[in-house]
């Protein structure tokens, strides 16, 4: 088996004998594998260990094990003691996900700590398969079958390649030595009822079970890889972003092939799961303005003819501007506030208000609209709904939620950043004004 390691890891150009890893090694079959495949490969490696304190005896077994193996060939070796059950209390997470956090985030304080060139997992073909199949289990899509990538980022997996059996027979023909974890043995886990029972029932109903499981993932991630440029392609082509919204057109995925995948790979990274995905897709055969489905971060609307994909607003409270006060800070932007008593020209930018100061009841009121406000615009003599408004300004639906109205005594005196209303606009008999000013 050595000379076929070494034809891998050369072949693949996993691992160089002129950089120096880290192998994470918990002392059981897979992780001594490795270790002694390492070794008679010439790679040079350094070995880190974690003791969860989840065994007892046993656990600090585990640990004499690896760190006098260590010491035997002279191999650095770096030690955590994790106290795994008080972390899974206090953060409110399982046992296994605990020592996940602590093991990973151990490696890669060691990686970076000695400069070293990657982190070293002994997971192996079996491992792949468990991995897949407790991912189907879960509910997945295509990039369920991937499995465990061979490099990715700072993690290297040299083993993916070989099944524990032959590992097996590796150590054992060596008369190499490893510790055996009683808790493999339990089927208290998932993962070891799937690789007790489920896995070897599956095996078992064709000779070529294996091989031929193998090969369905590896043209299925194959497949993947097509799809995933095929993706690539359509949102280069039909997502639109214009004011820091994402565009999409009906039409342009309503009755694709596929249409629920894609607009799955779409918003994933923008924080909706596949369940929503799924409803908006479904939404789509009988589409209605003006609904709105939440992410994490991001909110996906649907108008009339296409969806819009933005940032969630930033939540606001109603302000109050005092007569002096010489500034209004929005989440949009910083207004300058100034006062005069001179004759002023009229400032003609959307984004500032040039007001009457005597017509105006102060403390003035900051809020963002609501159904049934009402205002008079600059230039009309009779009241317009800001619903309406809005509409006739073409107004996107993710924007209307952002307007904000300044509202003098019960009245609107300005849409901010949009218009004034007429009745607070200067004129010749001004005495002072009130000037906000974008900076």
């Amino acid at each position: 088996m050595r000379e076929v390691f070494i034809s891998h890891i050369q072949s693949r150009q996993l691992l160089l004998p002129q950089h120096r890893y880290l192998l994470a090694c918990s002392g059981g079959m897979d992780s001594m594998a490795l270790a002694n495949l390492l070794l008679q490969a010439g790679i040079p490696f350094d070995i880190a260990h974690v003791n969860f304190k989840l065994r007892e005896e046993e656990s600090d077994g585990d640990q004499s094990f690896v760190e006098n193996w260590a010491q035997k060939h002279q191999i650095n070796f770096h030690l955590k003691i994790a106290d795994t059950k008080y972390l899974s209390l206090s953060q409110g997470i399982s046992i296994q996900m605990a020592a996940r956090e602590i093991r990973y985030a151990f490696f890669e304080e060691i990686r970076a700590k000695f400069n070293l060139n990657g982190i070293l997992l002994a997971h192996h073909e079996d491992d792949q398969l468990e991995t897949i199949f407790l991912n189907l289990l879960r509910g997945t899509g295509i990039e369920g079958v991937y499995g465990m990538s061979e490099r990715k980022g700072w993690l290297i997996r040299p083993l993916l390649p070989f099944s524990r059996a032959e590992l097996t027979d590796f150590m054992k023909s060596g008369g190499l030595e490893w510790r055996e974890d009683s808790s493999n043995e339990k089927s208290d886990y998932k993962r070891n009822k799937l690789r007790h029972h489920g896995l070897p029932a599956i095996l078992s109903l064709e000779a070529d079970a294996r091989k031929n499981l193998l090969t369905s993932f590896e043209r299925l991630k194959d497949t993947g890889r097509a799809f995933s440029g095929l993706f690539d392609y359509w949102k280069a082509t039909s997502i639109v972003e214009k004011d820091g919204i994402q565009l999409l057109k009906y039409s342009d995925i309503a009755h694709l092939p596929g249409g629920a995948s894609l607009l799955y790979f779409w918003l994933r990274s923008f924080g909706f799961n596949s369940d929503q995905t799924q409803q908006i897709w479904e939404s789509l055969a009988e589409i209605k303005p003006g609904t709105v489905f939440i992410g994490k971060d991001f909110q996906l609307w649907l108008d009339r003819k296409e969806m819009m994909l933005c940032p969630k607003p930033f939540p606001f409270e109603t302000l109050h501007i005092q007569k002096n006060d010489p500034e209004l800070n929005l989440p949009e932007g910083t207004y300058d506030i100034s006062r005069s008593s001179e004759p002023q020209a009229i400032d003609l930018r959307l984004q500032n208000a040039l007001l009457d100061l005597d017509r105006l009841e102060f403390p003035l009121e900051i809020r963002l609209w609501k159904e049934g406000d009402r205002f008079f615009p600059l230039g009309m003599q009779s009241e317009k709904k800001i619903s309406d408004f809005l509409i006739d300004l073409k107004v996107p639906l993710p924007k209307k939620q952002e307007v904000k109205v300044l509202v003098s005594g019960n009245k609107i005196a300005w849409v901010i950043g949009m218009r004034i209303a007429d009745w607070a606009k200067i004129t010749p008999a001004t005495r002072q004004t009130i000037h906000f000013k974008k900076r």
